[in-house]
């Protein structure tokens, strides 16, 4: 790895915890910062100072009317041009395919600085929750203007890589994302908690992320009506928050609405549920599920998205077909059914997540850095000898 080199990095949010993206964000700044590797932040959304661990700088940038925890960055590179100037970047890393990243990309043309992307957040496949099919189309015309003139884009499971590959984005690498197994670990399972939500002798179904639609929570919800109307020992619990909370409440009268949770709350929550159901086909990823695999509890997902490219089915997980309450349920109860295979399945869930370490991630992140950042002076050299 070269020893001098620098990389700017922008954001949609750097609110700490607020989802999968950020997470792995503040992996990779105690990652570089632990190695030596002077990296600063740009977007919408930082903490106060006196909690950053790195530099960042705020962008202007307004609310989301839908999402009202988002920012939505002022469109333009004046607003970090001075402040990049000044820590002069080898690389620029966008995480996210809004303004602010379109902005990096014409900043890094203008200046000869290469421009990597990683692919966590699958908007097209927004498109149909909110019943625009333009906007899908508009989304990958979008996202084949801004990837394909990045000099990789990063993504996290091989199914979306494949659907991406499908649409025309040609840069595309294949880097998964990793787990912290000392946050995420069965030590914190906790009979108490389980007694402190009324579930002493219930089997929990644990959902953990944002609650919006385009998660499938309606498949989620007409999974706990199928369920509880089997089975009077099961508990779905929501850990999360998000502008349709309410009207799942309504939906799940008796489910257990923890909202927002984070650092040993959350790994407690995680390792001392029974079973982890997660119903979204719109994922790049699903941090969520490796963190649960992490916690020692057997995941259950749909064969859409990236969450299930994680899962070697009936070995580390189970799969549903997607858009299907029945399966997605019939999968659950077959956990319910069967305890010593659902214990089984979450031994080798375990041992999954420990192969996937942030290290082992962020060091192969360095290195294509590194290649990129040699072919990308080597082809400007002889761009100029050529142009002479």
């Amino acid at each position: 790895m070269q020893d001098k080199i620098k990389i700017a990095y922008f954001a949609g949010s750097m609110k700490p915890g607020q989802d999968g993206v950020t997470r792995v964000l503040y992996k990779i700044i105690e990652y570089l910062n632990k190695n030596g590797i002077e990296n600063i932040f740009f977007s919408p959304v930082i903490p106060l100072e006196f909690e950053q661990p790195t530099r960042m700088y705020e962008v202007p940038s307004f609310t989301i009317p839908l999402y009202k925890e988002y920012k939505f960055a002022v469109p333009g590179i004046k607003y970090f041009e001075e402040s990049l100037k000044n820590f002069v970047p080898d690389i620029l890393h966008i995480n996210s395919p809004c303004s602010l990243g379109y902005a990096a990309v014409k900043y890094g043309q203008k200046n000869n600085i290469p421009v990597v992307a990683t692919y966590h957040t699958h908007f097209p496949s927004y498109a149909k929750y909110y019943k625009v099919k333009a906007l899908e189309n508009w989304g990958w015309n979008y996202l084949r203007s801004l990837y394909n003139k990045c000099e990789a884009v990063y993504v996290p499971s091989l199914p979306i890589m494949k659907e991406l590959s499908m649409q025309g984005l040609g840069t595309i690498q294949f880097l998964p994302h990793g787990v912290d197994t000392e946050v995420f670990n069965p030590s914190f399972k906790s009979l108490e908690w389980k007694e402190s939500i009324g579930c002493k002798n219930k089997k929990i179904i644990l959902y953990s992320g944002r609650l919006v639609w385009e998660k499938d929570l309606k498949v989620f919800a007409d999974t706990y009506g199928i369920i509880t109307a089997k089975r009077n020992d099961a508990v779905f619990v929501l850990v999360g928050d998000g502008p349709i909370r309410s009207e799942l409440q309504e939906m799940m009268p008796n489910a257990v609405f923890l909202g927002y949770q984070s650092g040993n709350s959350l790994s407690t929550v995680y390792s001392s549920c029974d079973i982890f159901a997660f119903p979204s086909t719109t994922e790049t990823f699903g941090n969520v599920t490796v963190e649960a695999m992490a916690s020692g509890i057997p995941p259950v997902c749909v064969r859409a998205g990236g969450a299930y490219g994680i899962i070697n089915e009936g070995v580390t997980g189970l799969i549903a077909e997607p858009h299907n309450a029945e399966s997605f349920a019939g999968k659950i109860l077959y956990f319910l059914d069967n305890e010593v295979k659902r214990h089984n399945i979450g031994l080798n869930a375990l041992k999954y997540s420990h192969t996937q370490s942030w290290d082992t991630i962020i060091s192969r992140l360095l290195q294509s850095y590194t290649g990129i950042i040699d072919n990308y002076k080597k082809t400007l050299i002889y761009k100029t000898i050529k142009a002479a």
